[in-house]
């Protein structure tokens, strides 16, 4: 008896979507699909650093935030908004170092006027209730 032939090509369909996010290509699964999560680098990025400059403002390293901009070689404005990372709710910080946020948590959304309030943070972020923190 011959073995059945094996074809020498194998053709996959993957329903998926490219999008621009950020200035990067990022692909879109259609609704249901089982999602690896991943961390966003950017958003980490930011995290680390404004949690670096909150340290180094409240050591008493720099005495402003005009210096310590001044130092970093970046705008103020820019720092200030960064800066406004380290008052997000502990749980919310968690689940972006976990790559656990939604898809629409994105650094140019925590970057816009961010409430200080915690639950307010999380309503606007769509997360209903706090973890265990």
């Amino acid at each position: 008896m011959k073995p059945a032939a094996t074809p020498d090509t194998i053709t996959l369909h993957v329903p998926f979507r490219i999008i621009k996010r950020g200035g990067r290509k990022e692909v879109r699964l259609p609704p249901g699909a089982p999602v690896q999560r991943q961390t966003g680098n950017t958003l980490i990025k930011a995290l680390a650093r404004a949690f670096r400059w909150k340290k180094m403002l409240e050591s008493g390293q720099f005495a402003t935030v005009t210096e310590l901009a001044k130092h970093e070689k970046l705008a103020f404005s820019y720092m200030t908004r960064v800066l406004r990372l380290s008052l997000l709710a502990p749980d919310i910080v968690e689940a972006i170092l976990d790559g656990a946020q939604g898809p629409d948590v994105t650094l140019g959304l925590l970057l816009e006027r961010m409430p200080v309030d915690w639950e307010e943070q999380r309503r606007l972020l769509g997360y209903s209730q706090a973890s265990s923190v």
